[in-house]
């Protein structure tokens, strides 16, 4: 494959690992999001996603099968075989990868292959989702992994809708919270430039900002950030997470377009959070695995 220029890879959604589906839908109900009907994988996970409006979405992954999940490892599915590695290392709940939008899944999987960064075999699926007015459709999707050994517990993907969802989502993307997109992901790891090229790889840019606390990558649709110990205290005010070196998904930054509504609705539902930098952190609780964070 010949690359005569680089077309920056958008974010297109995180993967949130969650001990129980019911549980999170909770939570984030609790947090202010509209919370799509539970969706089934033909491999034994499930989700139940947050979709924003400016295209992306959290997914929280929870195993609606224990039995498809481990067969589907066995047979060498990267996505449930990294997910599984992910329970077993950090717990069922928390941030595990960042999936990047692309029209190009097979031309990804051999630039990852290329620089040493494959995560796996590509991997093609369909499923179904009951759409808000009742009906259901069928989405077929392609996925194409990167990886770095040395980060365990975080992978990156490129994600092609092969067959697209329906695109009219307006009646999922309204929160009572206000949130309108995705701002920003935030990494840890000791040394951050060690992990640069993945970062650059996965989102097909080469420009990095980097400093003495950590590095960024910015994306057509959000920034990833990956940040050392003190600049998760000094950004963020977060403490980084315990464990061996290698990336760790800590935060999810979130833009709503009023931080005093958000703020109203999660004291009136009784979330704990604290202000730093005109933002509202939500530190991890059950259901929600990582810190979420606020802003305007």
């Amino acid at each position: 494959m010949t690359v005569s220029s680089r077309t920056p890879r958008p974010i297109d959604h995180l993967v949130l690992p969650v001990s129980d589906l019911a549980l999170a839908r909770e939570r984030l109900t609790q947090l202010g999001f509209t919370v799509a009907a539970d969706a089934r994988h033909p491999f034994g996970t499930e989700n139940c996603c947050v979709f924003l409006s400016d295209g992306s979405y959290l997914e929280p992954l929870g195993i609606a099968n224990r039995e498809d999940c481990e067969a589907a490892a066995r047979e060498g599915n990267p996505f449930v075989a990294r997910d599984q590695a992910f329970r077993f290392r950090r717990g069922p709940e928390g941030f595990s990868a960042v999936a990047m939008a692309t029209d190009d899944a097979w031309g990804d999987d051999e630039r990852y292959t290329t620089a040493g960064l494959s995560g796996g075999e590509v991997l093609e699926f369909s499923r179904d989702m009951r759409l808000p007015d009742g009906s259901s459709a069928t989405g077929s999707f392609r996925l194409v992994f990167a990886a770095d050994l040395r980060a365990p517990d975080f992978f990156f993907f490129a994600s092609e809708r092969v067959v697209a969802l329906p695109s009219d989502r307006r009646a999922l993307e309204s929160h009572g919270n206000g949130v309108t997109g995705l701002a920003e992901v935030v990494l840890f790891e000791q040394n951050p430039t060690d992990f640069q090229y993945l970062v650059q790889e996965a989102a097909f840019e080469r420009a990095v900002e980097a400093h003495s606390f950590g590095m960024s990558v910015e994306t057509p649709r959000g920034r990833i950030s990956v940040l050392n110990a003190a600049g998760l205290a000094g950004f963020h005010g977060i403490a980084p997470p315990e464990g061996d070196r290698g990336l760790k998904g800590v935060a999810v930054v979130l833009r709503t377009v009023d931080s005093g509504r958000c703020r109203r609705l999660l004291a009136a539902n009784g979330v704990i959070y604290r202000e730093r930098d005109d933002r509202l952190v939500v530190p991890p609780a059950p259901g929600q695995g990582v810190h979420f964070i606020f802003g305007e």
